[in-house]
C-alpha cells in the first residue's frame, strides 16, 4: 500500500446494533456512534462529507465481524472507499498489552492499528455476488449435515446399552432423518444450479475437481474462501491458511514440542482437505505409493496425511495458474 496515500485513519468497532467510529487526524482523535442500519451508515458517510474528510486519502479499518459488518462494508464498496477488514486477533496482538475495554476505546485502538501498520495492510476486495450466494448455501448445507449427524448419534449411543430403546429412538427419528436428507439434496441441487449459472465459477470448480481426491464441496470452499484464488501470492500461503503447514515450537535446550498447525488456520478448509487427502490416498496411484513408502519408513501416519493435504493444495494452485485440468502421470 502506498505510504503517501492517507491523511486520515478511521477505526470502526461494529456490534449488532451500533458501530463506534474513531477518526485520527494528525495527533487528534474524535469519536462518534452510529446505528448499525442503512440510516446509520448513510449518516457516517454524511459526517465525513460535512467534515471535509475525503475518502480518497482516508484509510478505514474494521474487524471481521461476519454479518454485523455487512451494511457498512456494502456502503464503503459503493463509495469506493479505501478500507481493510482485519481479523480481531491480528489487531489485538499488534497493539500489545491493553487494560480496559469498551466499544469507544476499541474503535480508537483499531484506528491506531491502521495508522501504525497501513504500509503492510491489504485493501478489502469485494467478493463476487455468485460467491456470496454460494457461501450462504454452503453454510446451510453444513448446518443440515451437522444436525443429521447429531440426531443419529443419540440412537447409536442408546443401542450400545439398550438395543430396544435405541431401536425405538431410531424409529421415531426416521421421519426427521428423511426430511433432513431431502433438504440436503435440495440444497445440493441449488448449489449445482448456481455453479452452472456462472461460467467462471463452473470453470474454476471443474479445474479444481480435476485433482484426484478434491470433490465439488471442497472445491467450492476453496473458491469461496480465496475469492476465486486471488487471496494468496503462492501455494505456501494458501497451505498455511488451510492449516496444512505445521510450525516448529522449540526454545533453547528445554522446550522441544511437536510441530503443530497454527490455531488461526481455516478449520473448515483443513477438514475438507483432510477428507480429500484420504480419498487421494485410495484413488491416486502416485499418492498411494508415496503414502505406503513413508509408512514403511516408519513415519507417523497423520504426518503423511498432512503432507498429502499439502500436495493437494499445490496441485490445485498449479491447475488454477495454468488454467488447465490436472493430468495424472501415466507409468
Amino acid at each position: 500500500m502506498n505510504k503517501q496515500n492517507f491523511n486520515y485513519f478511521i477505526g470502526i468497532d461494529i456490534s449488532k446494533k451500533f458501530f463506534d467510529v474513531a477518526i485520527i487526524e494528525n495527533d487528534r482523535t474524535t469519536s462518534y456512534v452510529f446505528e448499525n442500519t442503512k440510516k446509520g451508515t448513510n449518516a457516517f458517510i454524511r459526517l465525513l462529507k460535512n467534515q471535509k474528510i475525503p475518502l480518497d486519502n482516508t484509510l478505514i479499518c474494521m474487524e471481521h465481524t461476519g454479518v454485523y459488518g455487512k451494511l457498512i462494508i456494502t456502503k464503503l464498496v459503493e463509495k469506493q472507499a479505501n478500507f481493510c477488514v482485519e481479523m480481531p486477533i491480528q489487531i489485538t496482538k499488534s497493539i500489545g498489552l491493553q487494560r480496559g475495554k469498551n466499544d469507544k476505546v476499541d474503535a480508537k485502538r483499531i484506528a491506531f492499528y491502521a495508522s501504525k501498520n497501513y504500509p503492510e495492510l491489504e485493501l478489502y476486495k469485494p467478493i463476487a455476488e455468485v460467491l456470496e450466494k454460494m457461501k450462504i448455501l454452503l453454510k446451510i448445507r453444513k448446518k443440515l449435515v451437522n444436525t443429521r449427524a447429531d440426531i443419529n448419534k443419540y440412537p447409536n449411543e442408546l443401542e450400545r446399552f439398550s438395543p430396544e430403546i435405541g431401536k425405538l429412538a431410531r424409529k421415531n427419528l426416521k421421519r426427521i432423518n428423511k426430511n433432513l436428507e431431502d433438504e440436503i439434496k435440495r440444497i445440493e441441487a441449488e448449489i449445482k444450479k448456481l455453479i452452472l449459472s456462472d461460467d467462471k465459477l463452473n470453470k474454476t470448480v471443474g479445474l479444481v475437481t480435476s485433482v484426484t481426491g478434491i470433490g465439488q464441496i471442497t472445491a467450492l470452499h476453496l473458491t469461496v474462501f480465496t475469492n476465486f484464488f486471488t487471496r494468496y501470492d503462492n501455494p505456501k500461503q494458501l497451505a498455511c491458511y488451510s492449516g496444512v503447514v505445521p510450525f516448529e515450537y522449540t526454545s533453547g535446550s528445554s522446550i522441544h514440542r511437536k510441530s503443530r498447525i497454527h490455531p488461526m488456520a481455516n478449520r473448515t478448509l483443513k477438514k475438507h482437505l483432510h477428507m480429500s487427502a484420504l480419498a487421494a490416498i485410495n484413488h491416486d496411484p502416485d499418492i498411494r505409493a508415496y503414502f505406503l513408502r513413508k509408512v514403511e519408513e516408519g513415519k507417523n501416519k497423520m504426518l503423511i496425511v498432512n503432507n498429502v493435504r499439502n500436495k493437494l493444495v499445490h496441485r490445485v494452485c498449479a491447475v488454477i495458474k495454468r488454467q488447465q485440468p490436472y493430468v495424472k502421470n501415466i507409468a
